[in-house]
């Protein structure tokens, strides 16, 4: 047998042997099974699975404005691109609201969707989202902050209270968004 096979034989037992398992994986939730175990602790009313239908709607929904809004870029870089008229939509306002007005058409007795502001009225600092708060009223701080525009790719989910880069408010004013915005 040739040096050179010896030196492969050995690589490869090496290989094999280390390759192997060091630790059973953990099994991890998809962004829907979080997002619907989020939205059941809000009030144990809740029926498991009018939350699962919730949480599978807003991340389908979301999924669906990023293709619409063509965003393929970092979030400030879409801004930019929308800022100087390269691209037509997708600022954190268009997904928040894109997704406001779609649940509002769905049937989700058990939950309440509001739109929500951060750093209101600082031009390169504001951003929205949605919340969603149970029919049962709670303080907003222990609502579910939905974000579809922080994370490119993925919906950003987490308690009001609990987001570590915003302190939300609640936006009354812009939930009456005008009809005539449309983003389907």
């Amino acid at each position: 047998m040739c040096i050179m096979c010896r030196y492969l034989c050995s690589f490869f037992l090496l290989v094999w042997f280390f390759s192997g398992c060091g630790a059973v994986p953990h099994p991890t939730l998809s962004k829907t099974d979080q997002l619907a175990h989020l939205l059941a602790g809000l009030d144990r009313n809740i029926p498991q699975p009018e939350a699962e239908a919730l949480a599978a709607d807003i991340v389908r929904e979301a999924d669906r404005l990023e293709r619409v809004f063509d965003r393929s870029t970092l979030p400030w870089f879409h801004n930019f691109m929308v800022t100087v008229g390269i691209k037509k939509q997708g600022l954190c306002y268009h997904y928040s609201d894109g997704l406001y007005r779609y649940l509002k058409t769905r049937h989700y007795p058990h939950f309440t969707f509001h739109l929500a502001g951060a750093h209101i009225g600082e031009y390169w600092r504001e951003h929205n989202a949605l919340v969603i708060l149970p029919r049962r009223k709670i303080p907003f701080g222990e609502g579910i902050v939905i974000d579809p525009w922080r994370k490119q790719g993925s919906v950003f989910v987490s308690k009001v209270k609990d987001d570590p880069n915003y302190r939300w408010h609640h936006r009354h004013s812009r939930e009456i968004i005008g009809e005539d915005r449309s983003y389907r």
